[in-house]
């Protein structure tokens, strides 16, 4: 049975979105690696602004699992409530490494900001800082996020 999301932000759906959201693909192919990923990053930010839920889960492969042992499925229906719950979203991300340990698999560390007004007209925000770990796989053509794990950013 999966928990309900509630009015108030809470880390799960928050912190997925920001994970999950950061691995959309955008156009063309940068040259390398390096550079492919840092593209899927920025593209994954403004999706995840835009509320495009299916346009985030076409980055997450199959095979993914979290940290929580949440699946792809799982991680739909969390997006999708915490997507209904906060109207607006804006995401201020820094990476803050990227390794390739194989030519097909990348790690990347991010500290990422989620901002979020919970209804139209709202006056309330809920905002989050998080560090946030994927590991992305090549499928084919496409990085798709494979792993994610993320906590509240330490102070300090």
């Amino acid at each position: 049975m999966l928990p309900q999301v509630s009015r108030r932000a809470t880390a799960w759906p928050a912190g997925w979105l920001a994970a999950a959201a950061l691995v959309l693909v955008g156009c063309g192919e940068p040259a390398t690696p390096e550079a492919r990923v840092k593209a899927v990053i920025a593209a994954g930010e403004a999706a995840a602004e835009e509320r495009d839920l299916a346009g985030i889960l076409e980055l997450v492969s199959e095979n993914y699992r979290d940290d929580r042992g949440g699946d792809r499925e799982e991680l739909r229906q969390y997006l999708r409530g915490y997507l209904v719950m906060h109207q607006s979203v804006h995401l201020l991300t820094r990476i803050d490494a990227i390794e390739f340990p194989y030519r097909d698999y990348a790690r990347v560390q991010l500290t990422v900001g989620t901002l979020g007004r919970e209804a139209a007209g709202a006056i309330e925000l809920a905002g989050d800082v998080y560090d946030v770990a994927l590991e992305l796989a090549l499928e084919g053509d496409e990085w798709r996020v494979t792993r994610a794990a993320w906590e509240p950013a330490r102070r300090g």
